[in-house]
């Protein structure tokens, strides 16, 4: 229970703003310096936690700023943290982290706002602990049984998930993505040595290279089934987890192995099986997707990944443009190659799907030469398709351009953090 014991009524007092809890409440509080009070039992630990206490009243005082933490309480009651209009960035976030939350707390726009603000200032390169002192000193000076908002098991759980989900995390996260990537690259070089025409013809006898690419896939498989069903079993949310994308890259990855496996047991092993061996080698292709999981592990293709998810309105507008162009050139191409017989018919621009080809070959400045204009008139037309395809491929690219090396910066931003707090762990 909280120090005070003649009150069944606990005060907050912020900024000259009270508030009032039982103390029931106090000590299931979602934050965490809130609820360290109520295993205070001296004065003295008390003050630890607030900058001052009224025993008469029971009433704790924080000096700290009242609009900021009015815009906490909303998050303590409806789960949504965005920053107070009009106030800096880091002063709310220093507000975030004296009263026990952190910036994955907030909303995914106002996390957008804080990472850019700490780029722009250099804040990437500084510790966190320049925060972390005003505001939550206290944090390593406190006793095991004030840190309990959190179940043995449920800390268990978010210890395992952010091993598995966030390479950065630990010691043992990194380990394991290492492995991962270990596996992930072991699979494609036996999936491309598959394909070699040697494969079966080579020294070894066929049959003991099929037992050793069997084994080895079996092991890869093993590895990749047990680590998406972990991932699966820690996660907060099932239902969000199966809607992500790089985990539904991971079963459909995944998920060929066992088709393969269960063919095989029914008596269709084959390639040469008709429609069965066509499925089996498409499923076998299918493979390739491992390399998607290299996502969870590369800033890079991070950044590839959330510039693609946050500009599709770009690549759309782009397709967009591609799309249109190609219906008009490639109807003109065709009138004047094939349409109006002028003497020289051009075969290759019978039809204007058959065009189309060559007006997206041409926009993109790849010019195979396997189809082009013969008249005068087509190859004006494919001159202005060049310069136009020229013109509606890089107006969208600035855009595009901007939003990578935003989400760059964001990204090793974060990954800062975590190697930050990791080597912090060690240290300690």
């Amino acid at each position: 229970s909280c120090y005070g014991r003649g009150a069944g009524i606990c005060v907050l007092n912020v900024g000259g703003t009270r508030y009032a809890f039982t103390r029931e409440v106090i000590r299931d509080f979602p934050l965490r310096r809130v609820s360290r009070l109520h295993a205070c039992a001296t004065e003295k630990e008390v003050l630890e936690l607030c900058d001052d206490y009224d025993r008469d009243r029971n009433e704790f005082f924080f000096d700290r700023h009242a609009q900021a933490f009015v815009f906490i309480m909303l998050y303590v009651r409806s789960g949504k943290l965005r920053f107070v209009p009009g106030v800096c960035e880091l002063s709310f976030y220093s507000e975030m982290l004296y009263w026990g939350l952190e910036s994955a707390h907030l909303d995914s726009c106002c996390q957008k706002r804080l990472d850019d603000r700490m780029s722009e200032i250099g804040m990437d390169s500084l510790s966190e602990r320049d925060v972390h002192v005003s505001g939550d000193e206290s944090q390593s000076s406190t006793d095991p049984e004030s840190r309990t908002a959190l179940s043995g098991r449920a800390k268990w759980l978010e210890r395992m998930r952010k091993t598995f989900e966030e390479p950065n995390s630990s010691v043992a996260a990194q380990l394991l993505a290492s492995v991962s990537v270990i596996f992930v690259i072991v699979s494609m070089i036996m999936l491309c040595a598959s394909t070699l025409p040697d494969w079966d013809t080579s020294r070894v006898s066929a049959t003991q290279g099929h037992q050793v690419g069997g084994i080895v896939e079996a092991v890869c498989i093993g590895w990749f089934t047990a680590e998406c069903l972990v991932r699966f079993l820690v996660a907060r949310d099932k239902w969000e987890f199966l809607r992500r994308p790089l985990n539904i890259i991971d079963v459909v990855a995944i998920t060929p192995y066992y088709v393969t496996m269960a063919m095989a047991g029914a008596g269709m092993p084959g390639a040469g099986l008709g429609v069965a061996g066509v499925t089996l080698r498409v499923l076998r292709v299918m493979r390739v997707f491992w390399l998607m999981k290299l996502a969870r592990h590369f800033l890079g293709l991070q950044t590839l990944g959330l510039t693609l998810r946050r500009c599709y309105r770009e690549m759309v507008m782009l397709l967009v443009f591609v799309c249109v162009a190609m219906a008009i050139y490639s109807a003109l191409a065709q009138l004047l190659e094939h349409g109006l017989d002028l003497g020289t018919r051009n075969h290759d621009y019978a039809s204007i799907p058959a065009a189309a080809w060559w007006v997206i070959i041409s926009m993109t400045t790849v010019g195979y030469g396997d189809v082009y204009p013969v008249t005068i008139g087509g190859r004006v037309l494919g001159g202005l398709c060049v310069v136009s395809g020229i013109v509606l491929l890089a107006l969208p690219i600035t855009f595009i351009y901007h939003s990578f090396v935003q989400c760059y910066h964001e990204l090793k931003l974060r990954s800062a953090r975590y190697t930050r707090s990791l080597s912090t762990e060690m240290l300690q």
